[in-house]
């Protein structure tokens, strides 16, 4: 019987429609272009949409057993994970920005382009300030009357912002719909392409893993601890002794945050240098009064930043075919050659290869025609040899049964024949 391959199977396929509808494949293709130029354009959209599914998907699987409602699930896993997290990033990067200006004078994210008074600015992201009674007066009066004041200002602000807020709005359309709908694209693909048990499915199931597995356990790890730390470290020290305060707060979490993606050591290259450098600092200044603010730092490093955000991402890592080392210089070469949206990317691009060269080349049988083939020669004169052997002792083997068969026949033919010629000669 013969066997054809997955990939053969394909190719006979891919065949057959070239044969018998070259106009339709020709279109086919002209659309693929097309969606592909489009997609391109917005490139880094779709990377962080994707990244949002990802990182959805765990927290809509567990709604859409309990609800059975997709189109809910979906839109009640984006609410309770996407919305916030943007708020909390927003803010920590406006944290780490007032930061850096304070450092460099450079402005990553000044307050012009905010549309607020730079005192205003200021007041907002310092987190003591966050915490105090005029915050709320801030609110009902002072901000209004800056926003109001800056009507000129606004209109620029509000086209930047409009902007913003449209592309947020695409990134979440689309991770909404991915959730709601992933299973029934991948139905139409298995059905129209009978793409069930073959080697695309194994392919597309392994990136599937990995990418879930990187942008879930991985990126989404970084992004959290690096917003919990950078709140965390600003607030400790609102509370910090005089002479006793982290340095830059907002870039050590930032930094712990990206530390995170380091294997093994983790965030822990960033803070544990970083308390000991208070710790010293403490002992020399203060005679050792401002150690208990150290510890402080220690105990929030370790529970609040290091260990709750990986505890609670832990259990949905799964993927561990990509190498370590090419994964570490995905994520450090993706925003030099890409941009932002090259931390996303890369990896991505990263996955897709490794299990090409996985899962697919080694269906391809490259090198060689047959399984037969591929054995060096004298394996093939051994396998010759012993087949040889094992015919030959068979064939033997089988002999003598049937010339037993045939001697006892004849012995019981001369018997019955003797007793023949006895009953004549008595009669």
């Amino acid at each position: 019987m013969l066997f054809l391959s997955p990939v053969g199977h394909v190719d006979m396929a891919l065949r057959s429609v070239v044969r018998d509808h070259p106009l339709w494949l020709l279109a086919g293709i002209v659309l693929l272009g097309a969606i592909g130029y489009v997609l391109s354009s917005f490139i880094g959209l779709v990377v962080v949409g994707l990244f949002v599914y990802y990182a959805a998907r765990p927290v809509y699987r567990r709604l859409v057993d309990r609800i059975d409602h997709p189109t809910v699930a979906a839109g009640l896993s984006i609410i309770a994970l996407v919305l916030p997290a943007f708020l909390l990033v927003g803010y920590a990067l406006l944290i780490v920005s007032r930061e850096l200006r304070r450092l460099t004078n450079v402005a990553a994210l000044g307050p012009q382009q905010l549309g607020i008074d730079p005192e205003t600015y200021s007041r907002l992201t310092d987190p003591s300030f966050l915490l105090s009674p005029e915050a709320r007066e801030l609110v009902t009066g002072e901000l209004s009357g800056s926003i109001l004041q800056s009507v000129v200002s606004l209109a620029e602000t509000a086209t930047t912002l409009g902007i913003i807020l449209i592309n947020l709005l695409a990134i979440v359309v689309f991770a909404f719909y991915l959730l709601r709908d992933d299973d029934r694209l991948a139905g139409w693909i298995h059905t129209n392409f009978d793409t069930r048990e073959t080697v695309f499915e194994e392919f597309l199931q392994a990136v599937d893993r990995d990418l879930s597995s990187i942008f879930f356990g991985n990126i989404l790890n970084a992004i959290i601890t690096g917003t919990i730390a950078v709140i965390s470290y600003s607030v400790l020290n609102v509370f910090a002794p005089a002479g006793a305060a982290i340095p830059a707060a907002a870039l050590v979490g930032s930094l712990a945050g990206a530390a995170s993606l380091i294997p093994i050591v983790g965030m822990k290259i960033i803070y544990v240098p970083v308390g000991l450098y208070m710790a010293v600092r403490g002992v020399v200044t203060t005679g050792g009064e401002s150690l208990w603010f150290v510890v402080l730092f220690a105990i929030v490093s370790v529970i609040v930043v290091d260990s709750i955000p990986d505890f609670l991402l832990r259990p949905y890592v799964s993927g561990k075919n990509v190498h370590i080392g090419s994964l570490m210089l995905a994520y450090i070469l993706g925003p030099l050659f890409f941009g932002w949206y090259g931390l996303f990317l890369m990896p991505a691009l990263l996955v897709v290869i490794v299990q090409f060269a996985v899962v697919v080349v080694p269906s391809l049988d490259l090198g060689s025609s047959s399984t037969h083939d591929s054995q060096p020669p004298l394996q093939r004169f051994s396998a010759a040899v012993a087949a040889e052997v094992d015919s030959e002792t068979t064939a033997t083997s089988s002999t003598p049964d049937a010339d037993d068969g045939s001697t006892e026949a004849d012995e019981s033919t001369t018997s019955e024949s003797a007793a023949d010629d006895e009953s004549a000669t008595e009669s």
